[in-house]
């Protein structure tokens, strides 16, 4: 575990001097406990960005509240449990987040464009380029793009879970430099703060420097869905597609938005990805999984070679020719993920052969190395 202080480190630099930066922020951070947006929090926040602004970046909010907002408009004590009053909750707080936000960025003389997306927006691999294609013109127009998941129609089965995934994923998306996660914990600790003996570790250099943090499940704040463990892993996701991430308290925005000089730094731990190996790798959704012998993994993962029949020992899931594949070792980790040439039809009478054993028409890789993204290096 990397614990340090002190002079400023290259990641927080790039974060500080990042041409287009994604900042997210949670519930709770601009909610009242009650429900209800907290005028003061909301402007604090626009008032970070919008000096951002000035200073010559271009920003993208990734803003949750909608269902906190429209709890008290509703009489709603609580955050709903039931999919449906979550809807009718986010249908009416999405209005009143939205206006809080134009009328908030308009103190700045900034335009505020909406992005309402489902995760069937980034799985689908054209609506993940509609929605490239969408943020890239608005902040061409010099818009502030303020994106959310659509709750209003997300069901459990399109939903992304929590918007520290979803900023992961708008952050590749928009060809960010740094992602912001600001929420009501200052940083990173190896434990539970709020039990007095857990350190903040301010540097995360690579995976290594995790072994040892225990943030459990995650504790949200009963007005949202995310927590410490949703927001590490939207850190790792980002860090490990080349984009340096930034978590620090949504009351230390200024800072944040500014030097970088507060929360914990995850330093750029992978290569940055083409938006479509990015989309495949992350935010496709896998229809099935091919297992491989350790011929194979280290060919596909190791050598970066494609993926033949020969190599795979057993198929499970139903799909088609085009579809998305996980790719998992002996032990069952997923390894890999690419796109599958053959149907899961035709895979069990191919595998384990080589290909001059098959017929002529089934002679090509099952996952050509184009179309294929390993996960472990």
């Amino acid at each position: 575990m990397s614990v340090s202080a002190g002079t400023v480190p290259d990641t927080r630099t790039l974060v500080a001097n990042a041409r287009r930066v994604v900042v997210k922020v949670g519930s709770s951070s601009l909610t009242t406990a009650a429900g209800g947006l907290d005028p003061a929090r909301l402007d604090a926040l626009v008032d970070a960005m919008a000096a951002r602004r000035t200073g010559g970046s271009q920003v993208v909010l990734v803003s949750s509240g909608a269902i906190a907002a429209g709890l008290a408009p509703l009489g709603i004590p609580r955050r709903p449990a039931d999919l449906a009053t979550q809807q009718a909750a986010a249908s009416v707080g999405q209005l009143a987040l939205g206006h809080a936000y134009v009328a908030s960025f308009a103190r700045h003389a900034l335009t505020v464009g909406q992005v309402l997306l489902t995760a069937d927006d980034v799985v689908r691999r054209a609506h993940y380029r509609n929605a490239q294609r969408t943020l890239s013109r608005l902040l061409a127009l010099g818009v502030v793009p303020v994106v959310n998941e659509n709750d209003t129609v997300a069901t459990e089965e399109i939903r992304f879970g929590d918007n520290d995934r979803l900023a992961a994923l708008v952050a590749h998306l928009t060809g960010a430099d740094a992602l912001i996660l600001l929420s009501d914990v200052d940083g990173l600790y190896d434990g539970d703060p709020r039990l007095g003996d857990a350190r903040r570790i301010d540097e995360v250099h690579s995976p290594t420097d995790l072994h040892g943090v225990n943030v459990g499940a995650g504790r949200s704040s009963g007005l949202g869905t995310g927590g410490m463990a949703s927001k590490l892993q939207a850190a790792r996701l980002a860090a490990a597609a080349g984009i340096p991430v930034l978590l620090a308290a949504a009351s230390a925005a200024p800072r944040a938005l500014s030097t970088a000089d507060v929360g914990t730094a995850f330093a750029a731990s992978g290569r940055r990805l083409s938006a479509r190996r990015f989309w495949l790798g992350y935010a496709a959704g896998a229809a099935g999984t091919l297992h491989l012998d350790d011929g194979a993994v280290s060919a596909v993962v190791t050598r970066r070679r494609s993926l033949l029949a020969a190599g795979i020992t057993a198929v499970t899931g139903t799909f088609e020719a085009g579809d998305v594949v996980d790719l998992a070792d002996p032990a069952g980790t997923v390894v890999a993920r690419g796109v599958v040439a053959f149907d899961s039809t035709e895979l069990p009478a191919l595998i384990g052969q080589s290909t001059h054993h098959l017929p002529t028409e089934h002679r090509r890789e099952v996952v050509h190395a184009d179309d294929l993204v390993p996960f472990r290096h």
